[in-house]
């Protein structure tokens, strides 16, 4: 279970992060509409899983990869934003959520079993 100090600092990473993909890196990005669906944050702070939810985005491991490759801008645009409420700008690593993709396999598979009708 994370501290409430871990859970602000996730909370203000996740609106400035969600910024940050929504006005300054429309570029990197092109036409893919990235959403943070939760931030991770290790005890010490140092760290910040960011988890990605991919709308409109044909290869999500080509826009994880995008994303990978400019961590240094995407952290430089972080600390920019919360310089000063943060002591020390925290290491980001992204991953794919797959927690709705899990939910519609599953809808789908509820949706195609098939179930004879009950027998009076």
């Amino acid at each position: 279970m994370s501290s409430t100090r871990q859970q602000k600092v996730a909370k203000l990473i996740q609106k400035e992060m969600s910024d940050i993909f929504l006005r300054d890196k429309r570029s990197v990005l092109g036409n893919a509409f990235i959403s943070i669906v939760e931030v991770k944050m290790s005890p010490d702070l140092s760290l910040a899983k960011i988890y990605l939810s991919m709308m409109l985005a044909s290869d999500k491991n080509k826009v994880l990869q995008i994303l990978t490759d400019h961590k240094k801008e995407f952290r430089k645009l972080l600390g920019d934003k919360v310089g000063k409420q943060l002591r020390i700008v925290p290491e980001i690593a992204f991953f794919i959520d797959e927690v709705e993709e899990r939910a519609q396999r599953l809808d789908d598979l509820i949706n195609n079993l098939h179930i004879p009708p009950a027998e009076s």
